[in-house]
């Protein structure tokens, strides 16, 4: 259902690039490999020689640095893709969602790079700007929402459909929760569990959601609480956050905040913790079981690719589970359900079969009610005109085919509590 298949044959050809160098100079290009005698040229025929690949130089703009689990995701992916592509590479951390991010990017023009990508929400009027005031130079930007309005040719969104990991990070959520159910830790009524969020946005609230319902598939009787931190990244709060849902009766917890705040919080109480964005189990062996994430390697690889090969970079591209985007960690074994794995594969099979769709209108309701139409909002979705339905088929159309690349399922559903409200 995403709209990737004009993509595939870029990401093929990127994986078919040698992977050498590192990130102080483009690495030298090795000979290609001989075409199957059945196709070789004739002996008097002289061979074509490829065009040249366009030099690329990559800076990329960070929100916070690697102590923020957000912003080590991006950049251990900017480290690998950059230096498996032979590209160089520029890295600007702790840039404020504000003016810097636009100086930021004029520097790393500055110094040569011909393709920007930033990594937070609120750097993209910055990162628009810059695409206006340097048309030579590619700007990508990750969970943003205007690119398919702006109309630029050098401006692209992407993001991934990171729901569908949320959902089976759920699933070894709710086996938890029934363990404990078996065990006599508490009954099942009682099967409520806490997160922590970071704004009221759709991008945290359909990943909230996403969870919620993939715990809810294996343990029915769950209900969920939300708090906001209204940050990014504030341990202090997020580790608040967490303990005001544990002494609130939660039983589980997870999160949708950058720090190490709420594992941290769970660990000291014993409480079992999904986190997100990657493994916290060298700090909380005794409570993490396991982490959804995006792997942003496949999406550099093809920008990357792009402005190499002179092709247009698509304006919103999402990926997905089958392009390698969403992925989860391995799963703590020593403190998940027995079976965990084998649920996650079993699930995820029929999610990328499209057997299963995480927002199944028929799991939801919305005041006792079942939903059959959401629609767009004209001034948030550009060029979503007021009559687009995103639900279609018996479920709510996420990042689906010919829809933006960001989330935008913002929907309070029954059985989920904001205790801020």
């Amino acid at each position: 259902m995403k709209k990737l298949l004009s993509l595939l044959l870029a990401l093929t050809m990127v994986f078919a690039l040698a992977a050498c160098g590192g990130n102080s100079a483009p690495a030298a290009e090795e000979p290609a490999a001989e075409a199957p005698a059945a196709d070789a040229p004739a002996a008097d025929a002289p061979a074509a020689e490829a065009p040249a690949a366009a030099e690329v130089k990559v800076g990329f703009i960070l929100l916070h640095d690697e102590n923020s689990t957000y912003d080590k995701n991006f950049l251990d992916a900017a480290v690998a893709s950059c230096e498996k592509m032979g590209v160089e590479y520029v890295v600007k951390s702790n840039i404020p969602e504000g003016q810097e991010c636009y100086d930021a990017a004029a520097e790393l023009v500055d110094a040569g790079c011909n393709l920007v990508f930033a990594d937070s929400f609120g750097h993209e009027s910055y990162m628009i700007q810059a695409a206006k005031d340097f048309p030579e130079v590619q700007f990508c930007h990750a969970t943003g929402t205007k690119a398919h309005t702006e109309g630029l040719a050098n401006y692209h969104n992407a993001f991934a459909s990171i729901y569908e990991g949320r959902y089976l990070a759920g699933v070894a959520a709710g086996m938890k929760l029934n363990e404990m159910i078996d065990a006599g830790e508490f009954t099942a009524d009682e099967a409520k569990i806490g997160y922590v969020g970071a704004f009221p946005y759709a991008e945290v609230k359909s990943g909230y959601t996403s969870f919620f319902l993939g715990v809810r598939s294996v343990c029915p009787s769950v209900t969920m609480e939300v708090t906001f931190t209204n940050s990014w990244y504030d341990e202090a709060l997020e580790k608040e956050g967490a303990t005001r849902l544990i002494n609130d009766g939660c039983k589980l917890i997870s999160q949708h905040a950058d720090s190490m705040g709420a594992p941290t919080a769970c660990e000291n109480a014993g409480v079992p913790d999904v986190s997100y964005n990657g493994s916290t189990i060298a700090a909380c062996p005794n409570t993490f079981i396991v982490s959804s994430r995006i792997d942003w390697s496949p999406y550099y690889e093809y920008m990357i690719s792009c402005v190499q090969n002179g092709e247009a970079i698509a304006t919103d591209w999402c990926g997905t589970i089958e392009t390698g985007s969403v992925v989860l960690t391995d799963v703590n074994t020593a403190v998940a359900a027995e079976g965990t794995q084998d649920a996650i594969d079993e699930v995820k099979a029929k999610l990328v079969a499209g057997e299963l769709h995480v927002f199944d209108t028929s799991t939801w309701t919305v005041g006792g009610e079942t939903l059959t139409e959401y629609m767009a909002d004209v001034d948030d979705m550009g060029d979503f005109q007021p009559e687009t339905n995103v639900i279609a088929d018996g479920y709510f159309n996420e990042s689906g085919e010919g829809f933006r690349s960001a989330p935008y399922f913002d929907i309070d559903i029954d059985g989920i509590t904001n205790i801020d409200a």
